[in-house]
């Protein structure tokens, strides 16, 4: 690609252009804007070079040759990175063109089969904004066409099912410029919603031994130096203010409240394990350009949790976490997941030992949950180990969920203890741990599961009652008060419109079922049941529809 655009635009210096999860892109710095006719001429010109079959020839270069060659090529990006690394690169050859590239690559261009570049956007040099501004080319490559045309399909119905734009269609929420970008405004349908989920986390906490506790949105800026939060988290927070001469920040996390509600009185061992559970909203700064709908925000309420427990009780609390979340998140309509055991990052605070202790109870977790992992290495915390949990969508693509950290680190900063057997001071070992992750995230990622077609307990509008005409208007208010009334989320569209506006709207508003209530539905005192996505069910009695109605929520299908 980078080849393609240099024959079409000579005057373009090129970035970083990395693999990624899905395809690859390349960061470019040329004088105009890329249009998607721009795309197309690209794509064409690939298409020549893929028919040369040009072998690719890596070289090994001194710095100071490969400095040279860029200099002349006037890369600067190229040159700038060469200095950054400091130690000889790799470049390769192919056709007419040479390139800074780490590689391997494919023999030569003849073995790229079927590709598409997929869009446009900004970026900036580093990712700092404060440095040039780029242009960013994404693209897909398969070796098969089935492959790539199934992708494209993929992409295609993500795009119908994208949590913004359903969000705005089904009037869940919005994100309003005048409270500023990353924060979410939650209308009545998504709030609802909200409520739902929350109803049922609180109910599955509970009955797993968890307590509740709530915890404040600011603290003193002390707090946060004992927390460790100013080393090694300050450029995700935002600046102090000053309330009575002290000043103040707005929390990024839970945990540093839970550390002093345990120090707030003494402690058996004999009280351990204790599991708090919060939801809690916190306030990170991100990005402007890395904010994303409900995905990626500024302001969000974390399903947080911390669990206290002896170093006895370590291996059984992380086995437990690891069932109940998956059991939670099975509830919600997620079975499949990647998992990764995330280990010691380059910057870290504690000792050896003890990562070495809590990355242990870590695998010995998994293994005793009989799931699949994979190590990522130096992704951890910088206070611990963790295992995150990522689900897979109806889509199959993955979002982080899950993370369960364990931590030795922020106990000893907050002097915590509890009285031993022996009558002497020990040191409980912390387990932080957010199931869901965050609530708007997890609402975008249902939103997408689902294409806004949520399952009947979490629907805000269960069933929608629709007279055929006036004369049955009567009926259908004891119908809507009938079912409102047993405790089903009712509508009544009594609009002078025709019976197939209204069916089709309702279709759109994703409305689980639809009573169709005509002259004969009146004189036989039932109702006609139309389900989303199936069509009509035929007749049933209120009673008998209710009790189905019952049994499905109760199965949280």
């Amino acid at each position: 690609m980078a080849h393609a655009v240099k024959e079409l635009f000579p005057e373009a210096q090129f970035a970083f252009g990395p693999p990624v999860d899905q395809g690859f892109y390349y960061d470019i710095d040329v004088d105009r804007a890329f249009t998607p006719e721009d795309l197309e001429k690209i794509e064409n010109k690939m298409k020549e070079i893929v028919s040369q079959d040009n072998p690719f020839i890596r070289e090994e270069p001194s710095v100071e040759q490969a400095l040279t060659l860029f200099r002349e090529k006037k890369e600067s990006y190229k040159t700038e990175q060469i200095e950054r690394l400091g130690e000889p690169p790799s470049i390769y050859r192919e056709g007419g063109f040479v390139d800074l590239c780490r590689g391997p690559h494919l023999p030569s261009t003849g073995y790229i089969k079927y590709f598409k570049l997929m869009s446009i956007s900004a970026s900036y040099w580093l990712g700092d904004e404060n440095n040039a501004s780029l242009q960013r080319i994404y693209g897909i490559s398969f070796p098969k066409k089935s492959q790539l045309e199934d992708y494209l399909l993929k992409i295609e119905e993500a795009k119908k099912r994208d949590h913004r734009r359903l969000g705005k269609d089904l009037d869940l929420f919005t994100i309003n410029d005048e409270i500023g970008p990353g924060l979410i405004l939650w209308h009545p349908k998504g709030a609802f919603v909200r409520h739902k989920i929350e109803e049922y986390w609180r109910h599955e906490h509970l009955a797993s031994g968890y307590e509740f506790v709530n915890t404040p949105h600011i603290a003193r800026k002390n707090l946060w130096n004992t927390s460790g939060h100013l080393d090694f988290f300050s450029e995700n927070m935002y600046a102090p203010m000053d309330i009575d001469e002290n000043p103040y920040l707005i929390k990024p996390m839970n945990c540093p409240f839970h550390l002093l509600i345990f120090k707030s009185r003494t402690r058996s061992y004999r009280d351990l394990p204790i599991r708090w559970a919060e939801l809690g909203t916190v306030y990170r700064y991100e990005k402007s350009g890395v904010l994303h709908g409900l995905m990626r925000v500024r302001g969000f309420t974390q399903d947080d949790a911390h669990i206290f427990c002896r170093p006895d009780q370590l291996d059984q609390e992380i086995s437990r976490v690891i069932d109940f979340s998956l059991n939670m998140l099975k509830g919600f309509g997620f079975s499949e997941y990647d998992i990764f055991l995330s280990t010691r990052p380059e910057k870290y605070v504690g000792i050896i030992e003890n990562w070495d202790k809590a990355t242990q109870s870590l695998k010995t977790g998994l293994a005793h949950s009989k799931v699949e992992y994979q190590i990522d290495p130096g992704e951890g915390v910088f206070y611990g180990p963790k295992i995150d949990i990522k689900i897979k969508d109806s889509l199959g693509r993955s979002w982080q969920c899950t993370t369960i950290q364990v931590d030795f680190n922020e106990p000893e900063r907050f002097d915590l203890g509890y009285v031993g057997q022996d009558g002497e001071k020990h040191q409980p070992i912390m387990i932080h741990r957010a199931l869901l992750g965050s609530l708007e995230r997890f609402f975008g990622v249902m939103i997408e599961h689902y294409a806004g077609a949520f399952p009947l307990w979490l629907a805000p509008i269960q069933v929608s009652v629709i007279p055929i005409t006036s004369s049955q208007h009567e009926y259908a208010q004891k119908v809507h008060e009938r079912l409102v009334t047993a405790g089903i989320r009712s509508s009544m569209d009594d609009r002078s419109e025709k019976v197939g506006y209204k069916i089709r709207e309702g279709e759109t508003s994703k409305i689980p079922y639809m009573l169709i209530l005509g002259e004969r539905e009146v004189n036989e005192n039932n109702v006609s049941v139309r389900k989303r996505r199936e069509g009509d069910l035929g007749k049933k009695t209120l009673e008998q529809f209710i009790d189905h109605i019952k049994l499905e929520e109760a199965d949280k299908k």
